[in-house]
């Protein structure tokens, strides 16, 4: 296991994220889901978030990120739909007709963390550690 740093932080932080396309709609084909992998990328690039992995599917995404503790998933997460939704709907002005509110991306999002220390673990370890 290989520990990220910043100034005064050491840290580990994996979260595996999926989220998929309004109506489910398998949109992701072709150029769009090349330009799609490249905004998500560079919005990745810019906020400091470190993609340890990423699927493209045709109606969803999965990513396995890493990121610093100053920054929150949701706050990764809004950029990061929110970012590939305006750029890929001013470039592909098709997908107006489909996605007439303006949203690209289903609202919400999963999200679950990585470790290898547990929720036993974690408990055994205070347990050990509080005061008698």
């Amino acid at each position: 296991m290989i520990f990220s740093s910043s100034a005064h932080t050491r840290f580990y932080h994996r979260f595996h994220v999926a989220w998929a396309t309004k109506y489910r709609y398998k949109a992701l084909q072709g150029p769009m889901r090349e330009r799609i992998r490249e905004i998500i990328q560079q919005t990745c690039e810019e906020l400091g978030v470190h993609i340890v992995r990423g699927v493209l599917a045709r109606d969803h995404v999965h990513m396995f990120l890493s990121f610093p503790p100053k920054r929150s998933l949701s706050d990764v997460m809004q950029r990061i739909k929110g970012r590939s939704s305006r750029r890929i709907q001013m470039e592909f002005p098709d997908l107006r007709k489909r996605y007439w509110g303006r949203r690209f991306w289903a609202r919400g999002y999963f999200s679950t963390t990585s470790g290898n220390v547990t929720d036993d673990i974690i408990i055994q370890y205070l347990e050990l550690h509080s005061p008698k």
